[in-house]
């Protein structure tokens, strides 16, 4: 049986050589849509047990860089990242340039976009959202859900709350394309003049039910974005609750040295 390559590191030695495949795929020694070697051929490569190798595949799929396939195996994923600019990517000039912020941010990374909307009407508020937007739990509010695709594969979902009372004056925030620079373009419109966007992040596994709307592996890592939109008033018009493939975005933040 063979030795691994590179095999030093601290660790236990599945985790070593989970180290090993999750760089080779990053380097691009095994590239999108090739398949993993097999147990056998690891079992051979490393001289370990099927057992160590199992685990190490394990932490190899929580990477998200490969997804299993009934049959043949496990393979390298065809989802570069695309970088998410939090800092960037809200400010009034895109908005009045017409883009909302997804495709906007999708285009400047080269990629396709494409955004599905799953529904939108009223809802009873969620107790987070609910008391982030400052109104009673169960309030009837506005819920508008989108189904986001990125060169054809969906990397994000997200669930907007808006307060009936700002709502229900806005007809454009009932129609699927809301016109161009999306809902905060036309919260904009009618005098909601935004002060900063808030966004709080949580890392953690899919579930089943999340895993399979975004086309990863069970208990592959998720980010969980919440966001408050807030107003020169005080007011809080919209909370956006996300859900995103983490192997699709990197996250970059501009944050003032002074007040």
């Amino acid at each position: 049986m063979g030795t691994a390559a590179g095999g030093g590191g601290s660790g236990p030695r599945y985790v070593q050589i989970a180290d090993e495949i999750v760089q080779q795929i990053r380097a691009g020694v095994l590239k999108p849509g090739d398949v993993v070697p097999s147990e056998s051929e690891l079992v051979d490569r490393y001289g370990v047990s099927g057992g160590t190798i199992r685990k190490a595949m394990v932490e190899v799929r929580a990477s998200g860089l490969v997804e299993t396939r009934h049959g043949k195996g496990s393979i390298v994923k065809n989802r570069p990242p695309v970088r998410h600019r939090s800092s960037d990517r809200f400010r009034r000039s895109v908005r009045q340039g017409g883009q909302a912020a997804y495709i906007a941010e999708s285009a400047q990374s080269g990629a396709t976009a494409k955004v599905s909307v799953l529904y939108i009407g009223p809802v009873e508020a969620p107790d987070d959202a609910a008391e982030r937007l400052g109104v009673p739990a169960g309030s009837q509010v506005l819920a508008r859900r989108r189904l986001y695709f990125r060169n054809g594969t969906p990397v994000e979902t997200a669930t907007s709350y808006l307060p009936w009372e700002v709502v229900k004056e806005i007809p454009e925030l009932f129609a699927e394309n809301p016109g161009g620079g999306g809902i905060y373009a036309r919260l904009e419109d009618h005098g909601h003049e935004f002060a900063e966007f808030v966004e709080t992040l949580q890392a953690r596994p899919a579930s089943k039910a999340e895993a399979s709307e975004l086309a990863l592996s069970p208990g592959a890592p998720v980010v969980h974005l919440i966001r408050e939109a807030r107003t020169t008033e005080g007011l809080v018009v919209e909370v956006c609750d996300t859900l995103m493939a983490a192997d699709q975005f990197v996250f970059e933040y501009r944050i003032p040295a002074s007040d």
